[in-house]
């Protein structure tokens, strides 16, 4: 048996006896209600029984228009332990959007909450001659109201896929790609989540599972079973709810992104709610040093933040707490040292030459869950003498102003240390004269005044290099975000309006 295949019958074991652990003890509050392991299996096995009646076999293809609840729950963690190849389809997008999806990845069966089949979706299905299958936390549970057609297209044709999920990016620039990433890579994903750890006493605090399942939320989800650990299940991260999970069940500690943070800040959430939590792991985006200094002065819960990517199947660099206290007030600007099974190194851009302690150049990776295969990003990045890896912004995302080139990250820096901003965007936005120039969006802090465009120009003139500074900027009252909640630079640059 191959490393790759020992990965994945270890992780399909493990989430498997998980789940089925918990028998009538509570596994998934939703809304407010405990659902029992046997509730999940139950949907589980109606689903199965579905997708057998309609002959979708084990290696075939199914859709999941995904959606953070139960039943969409139950279905990738099912898929999963059946070893089914899954592909993730945005729910947050128009039904013509979704009927475009399954019209593109054609999969033999598609499964969606009973509301998102409308018209558009029904007609996609009927089109490829996928089966549909509707499913709800109400009765009928599941239900299939596409038969499907194998004879049409190439679904009777289709190859076979590796099993696995084909997930989706964070959608920042655009629409979300889909990646894929095998079983034998999800055992990485999941430890990326769970700080390595493999078991955990069932009495502990439930695992927080709110980030969207289709991208990095999957991570979340598989670690309350791969632990046999029950889960709070949010559909959409609110601060009310996010902390009464907290208060409720005292949790010790749960994933974050700067977004969160700076909403916990903004609604002034009390020391005392947030006392249980000893440390908060992170990531999903950079965390600006003046963010992570307010942020654990508030509320003294130090932040471990994490890089990684879609295209890594989770982190490749982390802090532990033990790294936090040797090194925390040295090296805050830092996103940890490469995880166990991660090398990473620094290249030039033009020669793929490996650069030196300190030097920057493009970020590689080699996970060895992925293979022996170095994977290089977009990311600028360094490595210091101590191994702590530091990223400093995206090569491809570079402003060319007239032939001088800016990272949006340097210009970005300016308008957050303005006391009256609570989070910032910087684009890239077209020029007759120039090709390009940058363009920001700002969010205000609600409890200051809200600052003015000149105003914020005047302070950005004060900080940054001439050619450096925005030619406009946007204050708007919150940044256009996607379900990941990190800011949509195509939704920021569409606010321009070439002033």
């Amino acid at each position: 048996m191959s490393v790759q295949d020992h990965a994945a019958t270890e992780l399909v074991t493990t989430l498997a006896d998980g789940l089925a652990g918990f028998g009538d003890r509570p596994c998934i509050e939703f809304e407010r209600r405990w659902y029992s392991g046997d509730d999940v299996e139950g949907y589980v096995r109606r689903i199965t029984a579905e997708l057998d009646r309609a002959g979708v076999r084990a290696e075939e293809s199914i859709g999941i228009v995904v959606r953070n609840r139960v039943p969409h729950a139950a279905a990738i963690l099912g898929f999963i332990t059946q070893r089914r190849p899954v592909t993730m389809i945005n729910s947050y997008q128009s039904a013509a959007g979704i009927a475009r999806d399954i019209e593109q990845t054609r999969p033999v069966a598609v499964i969606a909450d009973r509301g998102d089949w409308t018209a558009p979706v029904l007609a996609a299905c009927e089109r490829v001659g996928a089966a549909g299958i509707a499913v709800s936390l109400d009765d009928p549970s599941v239900e299939t109201i596409v038969r499907g057609d194998r004879s049409i297209g190439r679904v009777a044709d289709r190859v076979t896929t590796v099993p696995g999920l084909h997930i989706l990016t964070s959608g920042t620039t655009g629409p979300p790609k889909r990646v894929p990433i095998p079983l034998s890579a999800l055992g990485h994903t999941v430890r990326t989540m769970t700080g390595g750890a493999t078991v955990a006493d069932p009495d502990d605090p439930p695992e927080l599972v709110y980030w969207p399942f289709g991208s990095i939320g999957i991570c979340q989800l598989l670690a309350a079973p791969f632990l046999g650990k029950r889960m709070v299940l949010l559909e959409k991260f609110t601060v009310e709810e996010w902390v009464r999970a907290v208060k409720t069940y005292r949790v010790t500690r749960t994933g974050v992104q700067p977004t969160i943070l700076r909403m916990l800040l903004e609604a002034d959430v009390p020391r005392e709610d947030l006392s249980t939590l000893k440390y908060l792991p992170g990531g999903s985006g950079p965390l600006e040093p003046e963010l992570r200094a307010e942020f654990e002065r508030r509320y003294g819960i130090p932040l471990l933040w994490a890089y990684g990517a879609t295209e890594f199947a989770g982190s490749v660099c982390a802090w532990t707490p033990q790294l936090y206290e040797r090194f925390g007030a040295t090296k805050a600007g830092s996103v940890g040292v490469p995880l166990p099974g991660v090398r990473v190194r620094i290249v030039d851009a033009v020669t793929g030459a490996q650069m030196g302690v300190g030097e920057t150049g493009l970020l590689e990776a080699e996970v060895a869950a992925l293979g022996a295969t170095w994977v290089r990003t977009t990311d600028l990045a360094s490595v210091d003498a101590d191994g702590f890896v530091t990223v400093h912004g995206r090569a491809d995302g570079a402003i060319n102003r007239g032939g001088f080139k800016i990272l949006p990250e340097t210009v970005r820096a300016a308008p957050l240390a303005h006391p009256a901003v609570r989070d910032a965007c910087v684009v890239g936005v077209p020029d007759s004269r120039l090709g390009q120039v940058p363009f920001a969006a700002v969010q205000p802090r609600r409890e200051m005044p809200k600052p003015t465009e000149a105003e914020l120009i005047a302070h950005l003139r004060d900080q940054l290099p001439s050619h450096h500074v925005p030619v406009a900027i946007a204050v708007v009252d919150d940044l256009p975000r996607n379900a990941a909640l990190k800011a949509r630079t195509d939704a920021v640059a569409a606010l321009y309006t070439g002033r």
